[in-house]
């Protein structure tokens, strides 16, 4: 009997430990909380009927022990420094450079995550348990928090490997999320308490509690993104530790990519603060380090922070306003999005009116109701967010929104992404969708077409002149009903007419781009365009040919299928076919360029250009058979030189890369 039960402890403990990891890990949970809660009571009670069979590692050691007398302090094996801030890319570049002269000439690949907001703590695991877990304290002492930290659910006492090394140091950060927090400080209105005023703070006073009854009430998390002193397991990069992390079941900041260059790391970092809204926790920057332990280790410390870790801040600007209402707006992939229409608040100079609240699951975390109280963040150049609701301030006349189920333009029923987040209008005729699209299609990112504005564009469908995108291309015979529009003069219609004959002579690339496929941006329409050559020719791929397309995969190779093979995008391409619009040209053998002068050679730009803007340029290199990159080192093949060179002109003479001006590039290539 006594087998038996000890069998069912150890299985329940499992269970737990799975959904655990599920839920902080993996983000696809497979039961609810409250199913969650009554394992545990099960497990819990069992225990306490078999004291001995209880263990330091189990579940139930999460919901906070025996009030502890103080807390003592112990030594980091390696020392937690601090890390360097900068708050331009032009700093940001300086760091890449200092970095790839360290390294003489090897090329580093940079990983780009998001630096969060909370407080620092190292968590030591030996043979597998959580034996101790340290505050930074002042980097070579940290105070002995582990009594805290083993309430923290995203936290596992037990790793879930089968050989654990002998000691896995893992750093990260302790934090308390937005929608926690805003539950916490409703809790103490109703106790007539005075209400915390943030999460980091409030995260850093629960971790010296000295009763971890009460920390567990405060429902805390934790994010690795660092590694410390271990024994008995080695990582060649930090990707391959995240991986670990994951394998083991603790929690890793989510969404770290490396980039073989700065330019790329940097255009995610801006990615990465876009989507800053759809996260509950705090975020005051992106960081960006070498990926390569090796070359981490040649580029060793200063006595304050590493030299292979940079953190690119931005200055966070917060006002409390309240929310008038919530409208859904519908963008040009059928995404239905909620827009909070605020009191006019004034945060770092600007006045805010409006905030994107992003989605469904995004409301339903934060809870937010038309007539809440809300806090607006602005940090840097990125959008203003709804980061908590002062659920405190509540007095009953809120009213909780209802998304709706049909998109409010056409009145479609509403889908979700399978295994999404995002709620679209699936109807491509949709008008909201064809007003987005049209104003897409025409930007210098896609056709380029000079002339058509978002304003203009805006006015040619509300008078029904176009009705779906091959339209902008029979504008021409319509010219005396156009001119009755509204500020429309005969020079201004010419130049429209004009942009739009010059547009149909675009690469496919840009036709690719304009076509507004899901998860098909500029760089993956150049891969395919380069590719395959001929639209006909990505027509007759599969989608499995598709995605073992380096840098597509599997996902936006099914987009680009089904699109091309619906019955709107195939009608679509056929109707813009006959309008004789470039669809490519066969691949060949021949060299692409003057003698194939710029195959496989890497060009950097630097300083102002008079001919090109910084992407033309960039494109024109690729088109030709170079790879633009962001940064010189000794494998540049060229640095282009514009007004106003900086330090890569500086790196560069260093280096002994050949400089080029803008007419000797084009010259080059054969281009007049």
């Amino acid at each position: 009997m006594s087998e038996k039960i000890r069998k069912e402890i150890e299985s329940l403990r499992e269970k737990l430990r799975r959904h655990n990891r599920l839920y902080y890990v993996e983000a696809r949970p497979e039961i609810t909380d409250l199913e969650f809660d009554r394992r545990l009571k099960q497990l819990e009670q069992l225990e306490q009927e078999h004291p001995e069979y209880d263990s330091p590692d189990s579940p139930t050691h999460q919901v906070g022990g025996d009030a502890i007398d103080g807390f003592t302090s112990a030594p980091h094996r390696e020392p937690m420094l601090s890390i360097d801030n900068v708050y331009d890319e032009a700093k940001l570049n300086d760091f890449t450079e200092r970095v790839e002269k360290l390294l003489d000439g090897e090329s580093p690949q940079y990983t780009v995550e998001y630096k969060i907001d909370g407080v620092a703590v190292a968590l030591i695991y030996e043979q597998g348990i959580l034996a101790q877990a340290l505050t930074r304290g002042d980097g070579r002492m940290g105070d002995d928090i582990t009594a805290n930290v083993r309430t923290i659910r995203s936290v596992p006492l037990k790793l879930m490997v089968d050989n654990p090394p002998a000691r896995l140091e893992v750093r990260g950060e302790g934090y308390i999320a937005n929608s926690e927090f805003s539950k916490l400080r409703a809790k103490q209105e109703e106790r007539g308490e005075q209400p915390y005023a943030n999460p980091r703070n409030t995260t850093a006073g629960s971790l010296k509690l000295l009763d971890p009854k009460i920390c567990a009430e405060r429902k805390l998390s934790f994010l690795a993104h660092g590694v410390g002193s271990n024994d008995g397991v080695e990582f060649e990069s930090h990707l391959q530790y995240l991986d670990y992390l994951q394998t083991a079941g603790i929690p890793a900041t989510p969404n770290v990519k490396a980039f073989d260059n700065i330019h790329d790391a940097t255009q995610y970092a801006h990615e990465l603060g876009d989507a800053i809204p759809e996260l509950d926790f705090e975020v005051d920057g992106i960081v960006i380090k070498v990926n390569s332990t090796a070359q981490r280790q040649k580029l060793g410390n200063t006595t304050k922070s590493p030299r292979w870790v940079i953190a690119y801040k931005w200055e966070k600007y917060e006002a409390v306003t309240r929310v008038k209402e919530i409208e859904v707006t519908v963008g040009k992939s059928g995404t239905l999005t909620p827009l909070a229409h605020l009191e006019p608040v004034e945060i770092a100079g600007t006045t805010v009116s409006r905030s994107t609240l992003h989605n469904k699951e995004q409301i339903e975390k934060l809870d937010v109701r038309e007539g809440d109280w809300v806090v607006v963040e602005k940090a840097g150049k990125i959008i203003p967010h709804v980061l908590r609701v002062e659920e405190h301030r509540r007095d009953g006349s809120e009213k909780p929104y209802k998304f709706p189920m049909q998109c409010p333009a056409c009145q479609t029923n509403s889908v979700q992404d399978e295994g999404g987040v995002y709620i679209r209008c699936p109807n491509p005729n949709c008008p909201a969708q064809l007003k987005q699209t049209l104003t897409f299609f025409a930007s210098r990112g896609a056709m380029d077409i000079e002339g058509l504005g978002e304003k203009l564009s805006e006015q040619l469908l509300d008078e029904g002149f176009v009705t779906t995108l091959p339209d902008i291309y029979r504008l021409k015979d319509k010219q005396d009903e156009l001119l009755e529009l509204e500020r429309m003069a005969q020079k201004k219609l010419d130049n429209l007419l004009e942009g739009i004959e010059q547009s149909k002579k675009q690469p496919l690339w840009r036709l690719l781009t304009g076509l507004n496929i899901r998860h098909v941006g500029a760089r993956n329409a150049q891969i395919l365009s380069e590719k395959f050559g001929e639209m006909d020719v990505i027509q007759k791929q599969s989608a499995e040919e598709i995605a073992d397309v380096d840098e597509i995969g599997p996902i936006i190779a099914d987009s680009v299928y089904q699109f091309l093979h619906s019955d709107y995008g195939s009608r679509l391409i056929e109707d813009l076919r006959t309008l004789g619009l470039d669809f490519g040209e066969p691949i060949t053998e021949e060299p692409s360029t003057k003698e194939g002068f710029l195959d496989g050679k890497t060009l950097v730009v630097t300083g102002t250009l008079k001919r090109f803007t910084r992407d033309d340029i960039h494109e024109m290199i690729r088109n030709h058979g170079g790879k633009p990159t962001g940064s010189v080192s000794k494998k540049t093949a060229y640095l282009v030189v514009g007004e106003d060179a900086g330090s890569k002109l500086s790196k560069a003479e260093s280096l002994g890369v050949e400089t080029i001006s803008e007419d000797e590039f084009l010259e080059m290539i054969g281009e007049d």
